[in-house]
């Protein structure tokens, strides 16, 4: 803390944030009194005593993608090993029926906004339906506008291009890869998870280290830098999702027990994550922050390969998946039901204690506005409910009565969305499945048993909750366009993994691109400003420096279609056109020479 003495009075610098004084009362405070200097203090570290409760805490939300609820030893996996995870469950509130979407980018959109994943226009993992709309408001946009540091670190999902970047939706401090993998479509050419290149608030930067290290390492930093002063960070890393890769230190002791395919690397990939949230966790020790850090830790969607599964909706036939049925993109519980442990040793939000009521994705927003006493605005309400007064009174009533998981289109998106397909309604120890089929968790916890003809009742029940969500949430499941022509972007690079498809996915893997998928889609685009426009259409990103297989190109857009002949050895084709503002359909085809067409997987747009 720092003092200024002068003229009868007494100034104590911002830094007295640091015993107890909220920035929500000042930047600093100032006081003049006539009397003695020694009074002043007095009455100084009076105040700052009294207000210590009113401490804005900070925020660190950690959430790891593919880790399922039996992929933790705290929880009863015999094989895996996380002793520094161990040690964070034991010191936390644990929510035991805590619940997420069953895949990533809609559990994604839910935390970032506290809304239902259809609601937000982001509900499914491609297909031009990862992107929020843009009116959507953030837990970033919400933190910031109460003075807090915002930083993002890992895995978006919510889209690659603007307005629909974390950078655009309100994290100040930006390191992130892009799509929903790294090494995938529309990331940095040559990344496989080791000494790769990330962007960092706008422009990349190749880094050195295996992708988890260096996520906790930035993550390390952004505290560092706003230790001063609150902030949230959210630390979401893309392991284990697959690929999975690691090196052999962390997954060979896993080598002898577990057998399935890849699964010691994905053991051992969470092995190095547990590694580094030990490592965090003694740094915030040693920089005075852990007392009033919340500190959460969470996952995505269930298991991708925590055991082997002889279907999407079957028990486990080998390892560990907490005696679920189901595992990710799965209605079933082992989908979507995930740890949730968090920790404020500030506010007695400490270890020892479950809550055994049903929770959600949806509920985190409103609880972290509430524990730091921050208002949302009354324009995006959320869907989900504030659990602060639970977390600090064992005895408080649970805010939740039910609650609704759809994964809308299904694992293969194979119809558009509509009512009851893949939806799963959960209150108490029911789960109503597709509006028909019914299980008791109490006496058949890996639903082995529909119980819906022996109960009827419950079944009208719980069908008569789906109604109103669906109301709801029905008419913002339309395509979000990505802009053009705007100075937050220029040039814009899209990836095919953005084409709005009427039903399956696109190309959004290299493994697909590799084989020229004779398929095309529409990217729905908002064209800003009117002008002239500078379309290059390609089959690989810039950076492969690889040439076209095609002998013709085309392209429509706003009522404009060009075509053009591909000359031999060409690495894209340019086209120039003159667009008029407004929202509209980007469509690209590349020729062979037998005529069969597929889309310019990577297309760039920019406005001269």
């Amino acid at each position: 803390m720092r003092w200024i003495f002068g003229d009868g009075g007494v100034w104590c610098s911002r830094r007295i944030l640091r015993i107890g004084w909220s920035r929500r009362d000042a930047d600093s405070v100032a006081f003049y009194r006539s009397g003695s200097v020694a009074a002043a203090i007095l009455l100084l570290l009076g105040l700052a005593a009294t207000v210590h409760a009113r401490t804005p805490p900070n925020v660190i939300l950690v959430m790891t993608d593919d880790q399922g609820y039996g992929d933790l030893s705290c929880h009863g996996n015999p094989i895996l090993k996380t002793p520094h995870l161990d040690q964070l469950y034991r010191d936390s509130v644990r929510f035991t029926d805590f619940h997420v979407s069953s895949f990533c980018t809609p559990t994604r959109a839910a935390l970032m906004t506290g809304r239902y994943p259809g609601r937000t226009g982001a509900y499914r993992t491609s297909s031009g339906r990862t992107m929020m709309h843009a009116d959507e408001k953030t837990i970033a946009d919400v933190f910031a506008a109460h003075g807090y540091a915002t930083g993002m670190v890992g895995k978006w999902h919510l889209g690659d291009n603007a307005p629909h970047r974390p950078q655009d939706r309100g994290f100040q401090d930006v390191l992130w890869h892009r799509c929903g993998g790294v090494g995938q479509a529309s990331d940095y050419w040559g990344n496989d998870y080791f000494d790769d290149t990330y962007e960092r608030n706008g422009k990349f930067e190749k880094f050195t280290g295996y992708c988890t290290d260096v996520w906790f390492a930035e993550a390390l930093r952004f505290i560092e830098t706003h230790q001063d002063r609150p902030f949230f960070l959210y630390l979401a890393t893309n392991a284990p999702h697959g690929p999975y890769r690691v090196d052999a230190k962390w997954s060979d002791p896993y080598r002898d027990q577990a057998t399935w395919r890849s699964a010691a690397e994905f053991y051992g990939m969470i092995a190095n994550l547990d590694h580094n949230m030990g490592t965090l966790r003694n740094r915030l020790d040693a920089l005075g922050l852990a007392e009033n850090t919340i500190l959460i830790f969470m996952t995505d969607n269930g298991t991708s390969n925590g055991a082997a599964f002889p279907g999407l909706d079957t028990e486990a036939s080998q390892g560990f998946n907490a005696g679920m049925r189901g595992k990710k993109s799965s209605i079933y519980e082992g989908g979507h039901r995930v740890p949730f442990f968090i920790h404020w040793p500030a506010a007695k939000v400490t270890g020892g204690r479950d809550v055994t009521s049903i929770a959600a994705h949806i509920d985190v927003l409103p609880t972290l506005a509430e524990l730091c006493e921050i208002s949302i605005p009354e324009s995006h309400q959320p869907d989900g409910v504030s659990w602060a007064r639970k977390l600090q009174d064992p005895d408080a009533p649970a805010p939740r009565d039910h609650l609704i998981v759809q994964y809308q289109g299904g694992p293969h998106f194979r119809t558009v969305p509509k009512p009851w397909y893949y939806a799963c309604v959960l209150k108490d120890r029911w789960r109503l499945l597709d509006g028909h089929k019914l299980y008791d968790l109490g006496t058949d916890p890996a639903q082995q048993n529909d119980v819906s003809d022996a109960h009827p009742d419950v079944v009208a029940a719980l069908r008569a909750l789906y109604p109103p969500f669906w109301e709801s949430v029905s008419p913002r499941m339309v395509p979000v366009s990505i802009d053009l022509g705007t100075s937050a972007e220029n040039p814009v690079v899209l990836c095919s993994q953005d084409w709005y498809m009427p039903t399956g996915n696109p190309p959004w893997n290299f493994g697909q691109i590799k084989k020229l998928v004779r398929v095309t889609g529409p990217w729905m685009v908002h064209v800003r400003k009117a002008g002239r426009y500078r379309l290059t259409l390609r089959q690989w990103p810039a950076l492969a420096d690889r040439p076209l297989v095609a002998v013709r190109a085309k392209v429509q857009i706003a009522g404009n279609e060009r075509q053009a002949a591909v000359k031999p050895g060409s690495k894209q084709v340019v086209f120039e056109l003159d667009l008029p503002a407004g929202k509209t359909e980007l469509r690209t085809w590349l020729f062979d020479a037998k005529g069969n067409a597929g889309g310019a997987y990577f297309t760039e747009v920019e406005s001269l």
